[in-house]
């Protein structure tokens, strides 16, 4: 069995690095902080995929306080796995694009609730102060902090068609300040980019291997209502990946993978009523047993490859 698994996974689950580290059932509760974003202020659009909550489809309700956002998903966690640890998830938009003391009293408001083990903070590799990444580096200290940066692809042409905002040298920049501070690194990638091809999402895979990451999330791109993507798709049809494709694509791009990042999401999960395309992706659990089905077919195990780009 895979060294990284518990549940006979090829590659290193989440569920391994919770349990290993906290001895039970451990979640992450997706919170929406209300906290803007400075792409979307700057050209009024922000990221082309980007949804109306800022890819936080599924965080609380920002019309409600924290803690009650909180009770509430942790009340349904509860039932089926009671007696569990949580990781507060600021999910929405970018989640230290604020004053210094409104990020300490939202971050620490959650921190304070009985049996939250850590925090997940998801942002942009341009929206974090100096001031912010000195606060982070003393929360570190105190909690499990992890800091996620959205990054989408390494490749230059890509970044400005999706208007992602800044460049691969930024995002380099950021990953390494919160490393010199210890601090945690998880990156968001997404495949199915358009005019990307196989290879050029592997090659994102192998730049990430050498930043020294600690997790990832790999998303397939979806198309969702009321995005500038769903604008340009309707104007420009694009070719969007099969689920065989998606499959094939992320079999291979876990062989690439150091076995010691943990994969913290390996498909998208849009919400129905939104999403245009691809309406596969909404058999979520049918994707992640395919990707079960189709590595156990081929053998392989992440990081299978590491060798050949050493």
């Amino acid at each position: 069995m895979f060294k990284y698994t518990l549940d006979n996974k090829r590659y290193h689950t989440l569920n391994y690095y919770y349990k290993k580290k906290y001895g039970k059932k451990t979640f992450k509760v997706s919170l929406n902080g209300d906290f803007s974003c400075p792409n979307k202020e700057k050209n009024g659009h922000g990221c082309i995929f980007c949804s109306r909550l800022g890819s936080g489809d599924f965080a609380g309700n920002k019309n409600e306080d924290l803690i009650t956002q909180f009770n509430n998903i942790k009340n349904i966690m509860e039932k089926k796995w009671p007696d569990s640890y949580y990781i507060g998830y600021f999910q929405a938009n970018t989640n230290t694009y604020a004053p210094l003391e409104v990020l300490k009293q939202k971050y620490e408001t959650i921190l304070s609730l009985p049996n939250v083990v850590g925090l997940n903070i998801a942002t942009r590799s341009d929206a974090i102060s100096k001031e912010c990444y000195d606060y982070l580096e003393i929360l570190n200290k105190k909690t499990d902090l992890i800091v996620e940066l959205g990054l989408q692809s390494i490749h230059e042409k890509t970044l400005k068609f999706i208007n992602r905002g800044h460049d691969l040298n930024n995002f380099e920049r950021a990953v390494k300040e919160l490393q010199k501070r210890n601090i945690k690194v998880v990156v968001h990638i997404i495949n199915g980019l358009p005019n990307e091809t196989k290879e050029d999402m592997i090659e994102t895979i192998k730049y990430l291997n050498q930043l020294n990451i600690n997790g990832i999330k790999i998303h397939m791109l979806h198309i969702i209502k009321d995005t500038d993507l769903a604008d340009y798709y309707i104007a420009n049809p694009f070719h969007i990946l099969s689920k065989e494709e998606y499959i094939d694509i992320v079999c291979e791009q876990l062989e690439y993978l150091n076995p010691s990042i943990v994969i913290h999401r390996i498909t998208g999960d849009p919400k129905k009523e939104d999403l245009i395309e691809p309406k596969w992706l909404l058999k979520k659990f049918v994707v992640l047993n395919d990707i079960d089905k189709e590595m156990k077919r081929r053998n392989i195990y992440q990081g299978d490859k590491i060798k050949e780009i050493n």
